[in-house]
Formats: structure tokens, C-alpha cells, sequence
């Protein structure tokens, strides 16, 4: 239904969600709806599964995947990796944050099979003998977190950004892209290097200030 040309935009927009809620609680209650909503998803059949091998943590697994299924299910899932976590599932807020031949990627919007032979590091593969990564320590001492499920894919990021750094890999903000020296992390630049990670509960400040400690003292 279209709003009158006087309707003002928030009047036009309340009108749009009624009627669009209004279409959906209709077809929710249509039974055949239901029905079809209700059929569960077929399993792949056992040829359709294919060998992938993916060294985790420094240890290989030897797997028969779907094709289809991404690694961060794979992690979860199969490998019962769970400190990786699930958040938007779009990669959009980086809690599914992984470490691959030395690069993050959100593992959410990667596909297992693609990873076929590499190197994978996911946040339990961090701790050394019972001690803390010194990034870990950092958002201990800086109490750079809250709830906490943002947490794995924030330090991951944090591992990742440093040795980015370390490597002169330029960011958006940087000055110059092409420094002989060490890349210096500021404030600028680690929030931009930050910023595919999001923290609903707001711990950004406490976060940059673990990625400084750690990447003045050169720990990580």
C-alpha cells in the first residue's frame, strides 16, 4: 500500500512494517506454510562427501566434508574448536576470526575444502603450556572485554594486526605505504586494523590499549 504524499517519512515507514508484518504473521499461520517450513534438510549422501585435511593448532585432521560447509561449522561442529564463535554468520562482526597461513579471515565465510592442507590457528592454539599469549594476558590486565563472546575473534585480530605491523603492511590510514621500518601502531591504526571486529558491550578503549601494551613491548 502506497503512503499519501503527505505522509511524513516515519508515518510512511510505520505503515510499510504493518502491512509487511501483517503479510507475515498470515502466511505463518497458513498450514501448508508450516508444513513446508517444517521439512528437514537432507543429509548430503556419502559420495557426495569429499577428504579435506586441515592442520589445527599445529595437528591435522583428517576429514569427509560436505563441500558446502563452511570452516567455521567445521571448527564447532566436527572439530568441537568452540572457542571460535558464531555471531552474525554474514562476516560482518569478526567473532569467528581465525588465523591461516599467517592471515585472519572470518572463518564464517570460508569453506572448508578451500583451506584443504593449511596451517589454521584458532584461539585455544594460543596458550603455551599452560600460559597465557601475551595478547591473552593483555586483555586480562586491561580488562579489555565484558561478555566475553567477542572476545576469541577480538585477540585473533589482535595477533594477526601486530605481526601485520611487524611485516609493514599498510592500512587505510597510513601514512606512508611504503616505510622501511617497522610499522608503528597507533591509536589510528589500530582501530582501523580493529574495525571488522565488533563489541556490543563497548570495550573498544580497554581493547586498543591491550593492542598498544602488547605491540610496544613487542610480546606478541
Amino acid at each position: 500500500m502506497e503512503a499519501s504524499p503527505r505522509d511524513p517519512p516515519s508515518f510512511a515507514r510505520r505503515r510499510f512494517l504493518i502491512h509487511t508484518g501483517a503479510i507475515t504473521t498470515g502466511l505463518a499461520a497458513d498450514p501448508s506454510f508450516q508444513a513446508a517450513a517444517a521439512v528437514p534438510r537432507e543429509a548430503p549422501r556419502e559420495g557426495a562427501l569429499v577428504p579435506v585435511r586441515l592442520r589445527i593448532n599445529g595437528r591435522a585432521h583428517e576429514l569427509r566434508l560436505d563441500p558446502r560447509v563452511t570452516l567455521l561449522d567445521t571448527l564447532r561442529e566436527e572439530l568441537h574448536f568452540t572457542g571460535t564463535k558464531k555471531g552474525c554468520d554474514h562476516g560482518q562482526c569478526g567473532a569467528c576470526t581465525v588465523i591461516v597461513n599467517g592471515r585472519r579471515i572470518n572463518s564464517c565465510l570460508a569453506l572448508a575444502v578451500a583451506h584443504d592442507g593449511h596451517e589454521i590457528t584458532t584461539i585455544e592454539g594460543l596458550a603455551s603450556g599452560g600460559e597465557l599469549h601475551p595478547v591473552q594476558a593483555a586483555f586480562v590486565a586491561r580488562d579489555a572485554f565484558q561478555c566475553g563472546y567477542c572476545t576469541p575473534g577480538q585477540v585473533m585480530s589482535c595477533v594477526a594486526l601486530i605481526d601485520e605491523a611487524r611485516r609493514n603492511m599498510p592500512s587505510a590510514v597510513t601514512p606512508e605505504l611504503h616505510a622501511e621500518a617497522p610499522l608503528e601502531l597507533t591509536d589510528d591504526e589500530i582501530r582501523e586494523r580493529m574495525s571488522g571486529n565488533i563489541c556490543r558491550c563497548g570495550a573498544y578503549a580497554n581493547i586498543v590499549a591491550a593492542v598498544r601494551e602488547c605491540a610496544k613491548g613487542g610480546r606478541a
